[in-house]
């Protein structure tokens, strides 16, 4: 049955958003985790900040950001959030030939912020493979996953990595 278990169906499996009213406020976190897989060349470029679009983890960081704060409008049913603060760092793998994103939100209140994590991720890396594509159309998003997560009535969460 579609509304058993799932918090985002009424009994007659219509779609409603979760009334939150009755929970606690309490002090909530999420990371979430994602990269942007390329190749090295395409990789030195954006460590060179020689994309012609500009600095490539400056804007992906904005961007992270920015969607971070916008998640409501993208993702049906999901409350907007004051976030108290909204962290997003992208760092280079050589390695890997990869742009990994790390976003960590964070506020107090009724409803996590696990959505705004993970979308600050995927915004992110959208705008790297956006500012890349002019050179690199191969490109990969891959493994955005929430990693972390405490607050709230079912505690903590922690990803095997």
């Amino acid at each position: 049955m579609i509304g058993d278990g799932l918090t985002h169906f009424d009994g007659d499996g219509n779609a409603v958003m979760v009334d939150v009213s009755a929970k606690a406020e309490t002090a909530r976190v999420a990371v979430a985790r994602g990269s942007v897989v390329m190749a090295p060349k395409t990789l030195a470029l954006v460590a060179a900040r020689g994309m012609k679009k500009g600095d490539v983890l400056s804007v992906a960081q904005l961007a992270g950001i920015m969607g971070a704060k916008r998640t409501p409008d993208l993702i049906p049913l999901c409350h907007p959030l004051a976030l108290s603060s909204v962290g997003v760092e992208l760092s280079l793998d050589p390695d890997a030939s990869a742009v990994h994103i790390e976003a960590t939100c964070k506020l107090v209140g009724r409803t996590g912020v696990e959505m705004e994590a993970l979308t600050a991720v995927s915004v992110a890396a959208l705008t790297v493979y956006d500012m890349c594509k002019a050179v690199d159309k191969s490109m990969r998003i891959e493994n955005i996953r929430l990693i972390h997560k405490s607050g709230g009535k079912s505690g903590i969460y922690e990803a095997k990595e």
